[in-house]
């Protein structure tokens, strides 16, 4: 039998958002990353970027492992997560890699590709190597399987079991994208404090998540 949860846990937050897609190398990573960024209210993991249909990881074809967001604009600009997006790539902007792995930004609207490929621009300046970032509309995106999403949170399983986390939330859940984060010492332990009453957490559970950001903090983020 489950335990019982605590209804006051923020798994759903219910305001405007806009998205973003990012190619920046493994997406275990990604989802980390960002989860525990102001203003990220949701995450997910998968596919896109391609023309294969319905890849999964076994086979992803002529797609690339992406991370995908839904943002709140009034706290934090599309800008602002390029910044995040040409600073935390994990095997570089200018290196050739597989399809898998591209470096890549995907647009949703005509606003996004103006701001991106500006960005693009001043970021080759810097650049002494071509960047092999690619820009490209946002087409279908293949959500990947369980498994890998919120990957570093799912392996405290007593934890997700406590905060109730199944499969129908790991998308979804606004609580497992910014613990995903936190767990792994995303954030800090100063960011954290500053919204951990709004989480809804125990306080078991958030003593639990204080000890994993102090021995975390700091250290990479690697696949």
């Amino acid at each position: 039998m489950k335990p019982p949860t605590n209804a006051a846990l923020l798994h759903d937050v219910d305001i405007p958002t806009k998205k973003a897609t990012f190619g920046m190398g493994c997406f275990w990573s990604n989802d980390s990353l960002f989860g525990a960024t102001p203003g990220i209210i949701r995450t997910r993991v998968g596919y896109a970027g391609g023309t294969t249909k319905n890849p999964h990881y076994r086979n992803i074809g002529d797609h690339t492992e992406v991370i995908e967001l839904d943002y709140d604009p009034k706290t934090v600009t599309f800008e602002e997560l390029l910044d995040i997006f040409w600073a935390n790539h994990e095997y570089g902007l200018t290196t050739k890699l597989k399809r898998q792995y591209q470096s890549m930004i995907l647009y949703h609207d005509e606003e996004q590709r103006q701001v991106a490929e500006q960005s693009y621009k001043k970021m080759q300046e810097r650049c002494k190597e071509p960047l092999r970032t690619e820009i490209a509309p946002a087409d279908t995106f293949y959500a990947a399987e369980d498994y890998h999403q919120k990957y570093r949170l799912q392996g405290h399983k007593d934890l997700c079991r406590s905060l109730g986390l199944d499969s129908s939330k790991l998308q979804t859940s606004h609580l497992a994208a910014r613990l995903n984060g936190y767990l792994v010492g995303v954030g800090g332990k100063t960011q954290f404090e500053e919204e951990v009453n709004k989480l809804g957490l125990s306080e078991k559970q958030a003593d639990y998540v204080r000890h994993e950001i102090e021995r975390n903090e700091g250290g990479g983020l690697a696949c």
